[in-house]
């Protein structure tokens, strides 16, 4: 099977690699995004709704104030928590909604994540020694910080960064050309690999549904040599056939995933579409009760993998632990 893209890439992270190119075609990881002050608990919903765990646990790094949703004082928190999942057999995912690189954390989600940088202040990012770039690069390294954490500790994370760039509605998207979002992603790699040395990272590029005024993948694709999985985000519970198609005539032979969904997919829509091989439920499990039997059958169905189905997990029924959160 393929190996990770990133160079001497580590064992955990190439086998979970071959994991998931493994279950290909075959079956769905189910997964559950989880808020930065909540830790771990939306994975009790879940259990409480289906009588599963589900495989993958999702964390955001946050950009907002001290004790908001996603305040970024629970960063220590979010790898301390990720350690622990981890070892309860736990795959995890992590992702970054980043600040703008012309201001400082905390921000406001509407004022910063979904502003815009001047014409030149984007172009000022790729300029090395710029202020722009500078602030950039010190923001980055804030990053890596928490994730060496979690190199040290020996645990793979699929890394899925500046998301959705395909749509409009944060500071990186939209941005095509020989100056555009591939090179954001590109800078943001070799930062990250070569001068943090990170290897525990699955590199994972995720864009958005297509829809009106939301661009084709390929747009925006940085290359089969910095990208691992492809995996889109789906909030219209659609999950149409265009989607699907679009992302696998990019990906080849790469694994595709579901980064997040609003609604989680069917069993029938899972056999039309085998090759999805995670989703990531970014809502609260409570939303869930007015579907509370679709989401029952999904959790049970021949078609998706739950925590106690993954094969270094001892029991099919495990039972994990909550700290106290402070």
């Amino acid at each position: 099977m393929p190996n990770p893209i990133i160079p001497n890439a580590s064992p955990e992270a190439a086998d979970l690699l071959n994991y998931i190119y493994s279950i290909s075609g075959k079956q769905t990881l189910t997964g559950q995004h989880c808020m930065p002050l909540a830790g771990s608990t939306r994975l009790a919903g879940v259990e409480k709704l289906t009588g599963y765990y589900p495989a993958v646990f999702g964390q955001d790094f946050g950009f907002s104030a001290a004790g908001t949703w996603d305040g970024i004082n629970f960063r220590q928190q979010i790898v301390d928590e990720a350690i622990r999942r981890h070892n309860d057999g736990f795959i995890i995912t992590l992702m970054w909604h980043a600040v703008r690189p012309t201001e400082d954390e905390p921000v406001i989600f509407e004022e910063s994540i979904q502003g815009k940088l001047s014409e030149q202040e984007w172009l000022d990012l790729f300029e090395s020694g710029s202020q722009v770039n500078e602030r950039w690069k010190s923001q980055v390294d804030v990053i890596a910080f928490f994730l060496k954490q979690l190199r040290e500790a020996g645990i793979p994370v699929l890394w899925r960064p500046y998301h959705e760039m395909n749509g409009g509605w944060f500071w990186w998207g939209k941005k095509t050309g020989e100056k555009g979002y591939r090179q954001l992603y590109r800078m943001l790699f070799e930062r990250l690999t070569y001068f943090h040395k990170l290897n525990n990272l699955l590199w994972v590029f995720n864009a958005n549904e297509l829809r009106l005024n939301v661009d084709a993948y390929h747009k925006f694709y940085p290359g089969d040599d910095v990208v691992d999985i492809l995996a889109t985000d789906v909030y219209s519970n659609k999950f149409t056939a265009r989607d699907y198609k679009s992302l696998l005539a990019l990906a080849g032979e790469k694994p595709v995933a579901l980064g997040e969904v609003g609604n989680i997919p069917t069993t029938k829509l899972l056999r039309k579409q085998p090759r999805w091989t995670w989703f990531m439920y970014w809502h609260d499990p409570s939303t869930l009760e007015r579907e509370r039997k679709s989401v029952q059958e999904i959790y049970k169905s021949k078609e998706t993998l739950t925590l106690g189905e993954l094969p270094w997990v001892k029991t099919k029924r495990p039972k994990i632990h909550y700290p106290i959160l402070k």
